[in-house]
């Protein structure tokens, strides 16, 4: 009699009935199944729920969107993990309207492949016309037979995503295509039950906003306490026709010839933070090094899969607007083309990491970690001079006075950057040391508060979610 090695995990073995097998063999569906049998409601198929075909997006390359009366190119990284996106972002435009892309109330569009494959956006009336692109599909359903809100509320669940991992087929670009979305088997309680859960969990989204907005006017707050204990009040932006037209002498132009670098913002700007309670130095003057990062050679063939036997290796996208090292999406390097790369790409303790090239540039970090790392070219490392605290410089650059040098710096073309000769030029405020230090604490304790603000609202609609899931699974 056949027995199971016992470092095999019982949770790995299962038995599935051959009536219970419908379309797919492999064991990742079957596991599925089973874990939707006990629903409390019964299952109906996707495709008997809508009121046509599903829809694939418009084929169209996203452009800068300038001002919210433009059409808006609402694509898979417009929507975040709750299947929400920023109103407050302007995101990407189009060139080509068509109609048939238009995206209507209640239209809910789920995205067909790549890493977010399964991510699901409802369409609510916004003050612009939104088109949706060519990796997300459109389902219209009947509201009459399920209300949009309740689709996309199982959407949010984990019996979904399950579901998602489980029909997706393993390699190298994760898809779905629209005729396996609609086998999707969805428990369906009749209306008045799928509006109490809508309402449950839409009130859990409602909590979750309130906390963000708390957290957001928190961490708004930290460019004017900043700017206070400097002494420093920085000048409105003028848009009228005299402050746009102006003439400048050869004397004193620098390396830059173009208007925009000799902006009389700009110059206002930098003469109110000249004229605050503490001197003003370059980032230069305060540095021990200032240098940028490299990338492996050898392709592909540079980094491995396990961190456990690489290298961190830090990309400007690593450096999340906080601040923070986001290694959601970290690639890690051999140890052996660590070893070779130049010294200048190697990272340690208390450096600084600016971004120098493209949408991520003035996003700054601090590489806080003892174990070694290496950075790309699209990073500047700055290394400061014993005296000064670290903390404040990051604070100070993500401030309206260091933004002012980047932006400053920044030339307005398709693809922005800043050289390390500039980064060198940026104007730092430097108080005594005390001053710095006290500045930092406060600022990372700001910080800290928007965190927990922003974790609560996120617990909040778990929880939400756990509950709904026993709602409609049980269990």
């Amino acid at each position: 009699m056949y027995h199971v090695p016992q470092h095999i995990s019982k949770d790995k073995i299962f038995i599935v009935k051959r009536s219970e097998i419908e379309g797919r063999l492999d064991p990742k569906m079957a596991l599925y199944n089973q874990s939707v049998l006990h629903s409390l409601y019964p299952l109906v198929k996707l495709k008997s729920l809508l009121l046509s075909k599903p829809q694939y997006g418009a084929n169209e390359a996203g452009l800068v969107r300038e001002h919210k009366e433009q059409v808006r190119y609402i694509r898979i990284t417009d929507i975040d993990e709750n299947g929400l996106i920023s109103t407050d972002e302007l995101g990407a435009t189009v060139a080509n309207l068509e109609d048939k892309y238009v995206l209507n109330e209640n239209d809910v569009v789920i995205a067909r492949s790549g890493a977010t494959v399964g991510k699901a956006y409802i369409h609510k009336l916004l003050p612009y016309t939104c088109v949706y692109a060519g990796y997300l599909i459109r389902f219209i359903v009947d509201s009459e037979k399920i209300l949009p809100d309740y689709f996309f509320a199982y959407t949010q669940l984990s019996p979904y995503k399950e579901w998602v991992n489980a029909i997706q087929r393993p390699s190298a670009q994760p898809n779905i295509n629209a005729e396996e979305y609609q086998s999707l088997e969805i428990p369906l309680p009749n209306l008045s039950k799928q509006q109490e859960i809508v309402d449950y969990i839409n009130e859990a989204y409602t909590q979750k906003r309130a906390k963000e907005v708390e957290a957001q006017q928190l961490l708004d707050s930290i460019d004017g306490y900043l700017l206070k204990e400097l002494g420093i009040t920085m000048p409105n932006i003028n848009t009228e026709l005299t402050d746009r037209v102006f003439y400048v002498n050869y004397c004193d132009l620098s390396n830059r010839l173009d208007p925009y670098y000799s902006l009389k913002y700009f110059q206002k700007s930098f003469e109110a933070v000249h004229s605050g309670k503490y001197p003003v130095v370059s980032l230069k003057s305060i540095s021990t090094l200032i240098t940028s990062g490299i990338t492996p050679k050898s392709g592909g063939d540079a980094y491995v899969d396990d961190r456990l036997d690489g290298v961190p290796f830090i990309r400007s996208g690593n450096i999340n607007i906080d601040g923070d090292l986001d290694f959601n999406d970290l690639l890690y390097i051999r140890p052996d083309i660590h070893k070779t790369m130049m010294k200048s790409s190697q990272v340690r303790r208390n450096d600084l990491m600016i971004a120098i090239v493209g949408a991520t540039i003035g996003q700054v970090g601090i590489y806080v970690f003892d174990n070694e790392a290496n950075i790309n070219q699209a990073i500047a490392l700055v290394r400061l001079k014993d005296g000064i605290n670290v903390g404040y410089i990051k604070e100070l650059i993500k401030s309206s006075i260091g933004q002012l040098s980047l932006n400053r710096l920044k030339r307005p073309v398709a693809r922005a950057n800043i050289n390390l000769e500039e980064i060198a030029t940026i104007q730092v405020v430097l108080p005594p040391f005390e001053v710095q230090q006290k500045i930092a604490t406060q600022i990372q304790s700001i910080r800290q508060q928007a965190k927990a603000l922003q974790a609560e609202g996120k617990a909040i609609l778990e929880d939400a979610k756990r509950k709904v899931e026993q709602m409609i699974i049980g269990g």
